[in-house]
């Protein structure tokens, strides 16, 4: 005799992504942290002397670039399919 499954039993729950999505979610966490540790620093100790490393390339353009990156990255690891097989 052959046990059938009841329809109305609930299934065991699991996680929204996979083991690829967080590998690649943390990926993007660590891009986007090192973007913010590129800004920082360029202030003064004193605050009546002015510094112009504040706007320097490092912190104007490649800092903000990265951090973008990084978001970029997160977007595609929410949105990449974990169980979609490689073709060989």
């Amino acid at each position: 005799m052959k046990k059938q499954s009841n329809k109305n039993t609930p299934s065991k729950p699991g996680f929204v992504f996979g083991k690829k999505n967080y590998v690649v979610m943390a990926i993007g966490l660590a891009v986007i942290a090192f973007g913010f540790i590129l800004m920082a620093g360029g202030g003064s100790d004193d605050p009546n002397v002015f510094n112009p490393e504040i706007y320097n390339f490092r912190r104007i353009r490649l800092a903000p670039t990265i951090v973008l990156l990084g978001f970029g990255i997160e977007i595609y690891a929410i949105l990449l399919d974990p169980n979609k097989k490689k073709k060989e």
